[in-house]
């Protein structure tokens, strides 16, 4: 059985449309876990709406963060909170991160490169071609593939990944609990032994149409790159493109004939100069090349950023910014590392001043981690 930790974030991601925003707000403004907890449904009317308002009262009759985790726990759903190592790292800098992740299987390893494959779900047999060759040739090349688990185009490369022997995820906009569609519930199974199923939806929700834009955003933002197989000029695969660039993940396009409908999404994107997918080898290659570049680079810039840092940086902060690390820790911990004496109000003072001279980020209310 899985064993939940950030048991609170769990509870509240576990409410309907508690999204990043609520939850920031609900912190700013009452401070703690324990104060939303306690909170009357006069105070939590001045974060949330009457709805919503009413939706965490009946969540809160119902469950406490104990029970509500042990619910989840025994139908061997896991839960990421936002602050814990296990998130996925590439979630946490789009917009509207969710505040955690419910997931059956495991989640996508923070290190590994990932790539999203998307298109019609009624493809046609090149569609499915393509699709299953993509998936393979990702899966010999250790790269998992991230989809919907919807039928056609996303299925099938998944399909093609695990036959490979490579693992995919699949992003459900419903409970990760819901097999949808019914279909593929023999992918859904296989998915979570060779990957996993993930959902920022809790438990139980069923997949209604209103919620698949929302997944479209996880898909996109678990991925370093974006392919399209097959779209009509309006499609929701579209959606997902258009956060793809928004995240800032590049977006191939595999060119279909001018005269084939499932093809003018595609030629559509290629004409405002998405880029050309030409074979799985030509895509796999100029994605490792680009990502070997970038972290090259990524690399040169943090040695520049450390040295002109610790240059720089005033003597009465350096056992405070010592003591943080690029993982978040709590403010208790950064006390304890640090070695600093002080009350606990001078080594916040201290963090704070560590954060607008440009050297940490205030994750959370407790948590800090040093600046990229």
């Amino acid at each position: 059985m899985m064993k939940i930790k950030d048991r609170e974030k769990c509870f509240l991601a576990g409410i309907c449309y508690m999204g990043p925003v609520t939850v920031s707000r609900l912190y700013s403004f009452f401070g703690d876990f324990e104060h939303i907890y306690s909170a009357d449904k006069g105070k939590l009317g001045r974060v949330m709406s009457v709805g919503l308002c009413e939706r965490f009262i009946n969540h809160r009759d119902k469950y406490n963060p104990d029970t509500y985790c042990e619910y989840v726990e025994g139908l061997d759903i896991g839960f990421a909170g936002i602050d814990e190592d296990e998130y996925p790292e590439k979630l946490k800098n789009i917009n509207g991160a969710p505040i955690g992740i419910f997931y059956k299987g495991k989640l996508p390893e923070r290190k590994e490169l990932h790539v999203a494959v998307i298109g019609a779900r009624e493809c046609s047999e090149y569609g499915k071609y393509i699709a299953t060759e993509l998936g393979e040739s990702l899966a010999r090349n250790g790269i998992p593939v991230i989809s919907g688990m919807a039928r056609g185009v996303d299925g099938i490369s998944q399909r093609g990944a695990l036959s490979a022997g490579g693992s995919s995820y699949g992003i459900l906009g419903s409970g990760v609990d819901v097999c949808y569609p019914a279909c593929n519930r023999e992918l859904y199974e296989e998915l979570t032994k060779k990957g996993g199923v993930l959902s920022d939806f809790p438990p139980g929700t069923e997949p209604l149409s209103k919620h698949f834009p929302q997944r479209n955003r996880i898909v996109s933002g678990l991925s370093d790159a974006v392919v399209v197989i097959e779209a009509r000029q309006k499609s929701g695969t579209l959606i997902t493109v258009d956060m793809a660039l928004e995240q800032g993940r590049d977006v191939y396009v595999v060119p279909g004939r001018i005269t084939d409908r499932l093809s003018d999404g595609c030629n559509r994107l290629l004409s405002q100069g998405a880029s050309v997918f030409l074979s799985p080898d030509e895509f796999i290659k100029e994605l490792l090349e680009k990502k070997l570049k970038e972290l090259s680079c990524e690399k040169g810039k943090r040695v520049k950023r450390g040295y002109e840092k610790n240059k720089r940086l005033p003597t009465e902060l350096k056992a405070v910014y010592k003591a943080l690390d690029f993982n978040p820790k709590s403010i208790d911990e950064i006390k304890r590392d640090s070695g600093e004496e002080g009350e606990m109000s001078v080594i916040m003072s201290k963090l704070m001043e560590l954060c607008i001279q440009g050297f940490a980020v205030q994750l959370t209310q407790d948590k800090f981690s040093r600046k990229m």
